[in-house]
């Protein structure tokens, strides 16, 4: 399978010294510095930040960073990521906010996918509310040809492929789809056979990366942020994974995101390198 196997690069894998809603987002290397690194290691898709976006625009304005991607032969772009996208009042106010200035960076650059975030105050999902909602999401980004992927998150009020499905069944969307991350499905106890439930055009992208079986620290959320693995190096069935997602019916680049504390503090050649041999040396097994 490793023949024609396309990578992106997510935006935390190559970002250096900064993580999820930690202190900074922004990363610490240049824009161009990220780009040229990912290319170098053989990614063709490459993940963005709200914030580094917007850092990156006052430095060097659009038409560079355009410039940039094209120049080292950039096919993929996703940003990550919307938030409370389906909530109203203050919390939809500000999320519109985020929502316009993700929508200007793929105005401008062009995107493949959005990455939007289920809700994380747990608790069951108002499936006709998000699917609805999602929806609207999805309309406006397909103006620019963009796909929208909801990541189902064990912490989070999609926690199941179920209430997944259901989201994308209310919404209807042809460029509206899931994201299945081989991490949120260890860690949410969902087999690998059932991804074969979903629908293959719900199926819109891919993440691997890897775990130990069980967490190292009691909390899920410092587990997730800072204690994932280079695919291979832990303890989850990589290629197993890869081939359920085969067999479901996706046929598309697959993202690589490794959040890790000890990851983000090597060099920009080192990291791109090792998240792209370690990940390409999985799909050699399917």
């Amino acid at each position: 399978m490793a023949a024609g196997v396309e990578l992106l690069i997510s935006y935390f894998a190559i970002s250096g010294d900064c993580h999820p809603f930690g202190p900074t987002e922004i990363s610490p290397f240049p824009f161009k510095d990220r780009v040229e690194a990912a290319a170098r290691a053989g990614f063709v898709g490459f993940g963005l930040h709200p914030d580094d976006v917007a850092a990156t625009r006052d430095q060097i304005g659009y038409a560079e960073m355009r410039r940039i991607i094209e120049a080292h032969g950039i096919k993929y772009l996703e940003i990550e990521a919307i938030v409370d996208w389906y909530k109203s009042g203050e919390e939809r106010a500000k999320a519109d906010l985020l929502r316009a200035q993700i929508f200007e960076a793929v105005n401008e650059l062009g995107m493949r996918d959005i990455k939007a975030l289920p809700g994380f105050e747990g608790g069951e999902p108002n499936i006709e509310l998000m699917g609805e909602e999602f929806g609207k999401l999805c309309e406006q980004a397909a103006a620019t040809g963009t796909e929208v992927v909801l990541e189902i998150m064990p912490w989070s009020n999609v926690r199941t492929i179920e209430a997944g499905v259901g989201i994308m069944e209310v919404a209807n969307r042809k460029n509206g789809g899931l994201l299945l991350d081989i991490w949120h499905m260890a860690r949410g106890n969902i087999p690998y056979s059932d991804i074969n439930k979903i629908p293959a055009h719900f199926i819109k992208a891919i993440e691997i990366d890897d775990a130990l079986r069980e967490p190292p620290v009691e909390s899920i959320w410092d587990d997730t942020i800072h204690h994932r693995m280079l695919p291979g190096e832990g303890e989850l069935d990589v290629p197993a994974f890869l081939r359920a997602v085969k067999a479901a019916g996706y046929n598309s680049v697959y993202g690589t995101e490794v959040l890790s504390a000890d990851h983000r503090k090597r060099g920009l050649d080192e990291m791109a390198r090792r998240v792209f041999e370690s990940s390409m040396a999985q799909f050699a097994k399917v």
